[in-house]
């Protein structure tokens, strides 16, 4: 099946899921779906709504992403989204879309900063989304923090490799420039499923944080750890940024004057 039909046949799959959860029912299709994998504060929201063009997604200290975001992205002349859990309420303010997952994932969760694997189904329409299916992950983590359970790290993990064991699983392993890519958890559970990194992309976030005298050319040219699908380069919003609230087209022209300056 060709690119057209791959992207015609995903809001088919998108209903069938609907439906099946609707009943209480789980899709055990395994369909084309692309997994966002990284630590806590890699800069995998950035990512993820640079794909949308908006800002809606749960920010703060510690694991913010508690629950997978199972995240359709559907092409459509109008702009609002649609949780599965809340049908046929559109919410065209995507301030309200980032506080109805911060209060679904307390349904659940509760205030503890535990996790579960129960995921959040947003649909989001805009004219500006190619026809997609992402899912967002909890961040990797290793040590609990307050009343978290002992083995957080490996409840995570379990959550994680449910999504990215699937061989039609595309993995955007997302890793901070300003670390060792080497010691890249996300890197290394990608390779744990998939070791010639057939499947896998990497992300590495902001690039504007590295040492002065050093850079990332040798990892963004593939070859210092090779992917088959390579790297990509990416310029995160800071934290004062976002407190400023710069735009995500602010961002990304501020993106695009940091790398033509480098």
């Amino acid at each position: 099946m060709g690119n057209r039909g791959m992207e015609d046949l995903i809001p088919l799959v998108n209903q069938l899921q609907g439906a099946l959860g609707s009943v209480g029912q789980s899709c055990h299709l395994h369909l084309p779906q692309i997994a966002v994998v990284g630590g806590q504060s890699a800069g995998k929201s950035s990512v993820l709504e640079n794909f949308v063009g908006r800002d809606f997604l749960p920010r703060g200290s510690g694991i913010v992403t508690r629950r997978p975001l199972i995240l359709q992205l559907l092409n459509s002349d109008t702009e609002y989204g649609e949780f599965f859990h809340c049908k046929g309420k559109k919410f065209t303010d995507f301030d309200e879309i980032c506080k109805e997952i911060e209060a679904e994932t307390l349904r659940l969760t509760g205030s503890n900063k535990s996790i579960s694997p129960v995921p959040i189904t947003l649909q989001i329409h805009s004219p500006h989304v190619l026809n997609l299916t992402l899912v967002d992950l909890p961040g990797i983590t290793k040590v609990p923090v307050g009343d978290q359970p002992a083995d957080i790290e490996y409840q995570i993990r379990d959550i994680i490799m449910q999504y990215i064991c699937k061989e039609n699983c595309l993995i955007l392993a997302v890793t901070p420039a300003n670390s060792d890519l080497a010691n890249s958890d996300a890197l290394k559970l990608a390779k744990d499923v998939d070791p010639q990194g057939q499947r896998t992309i990497g992300v590495i976030t902001k690039l504007d944080l590295m040492d002065q005298g050093t850079n990332a050319r040798e990892i963004l040219e593939n070859r210092l750890l090779p992917l088959r699908r390579g790297y990509i380069g990416v310029v995160n919003r800071s934290q004062k940024d976002i407190d400023g609230k710069k735009d995500i087209k602010a961002a990304l022209e501020s993106e695009r004057k940091f790398f033509l300056s480098h």
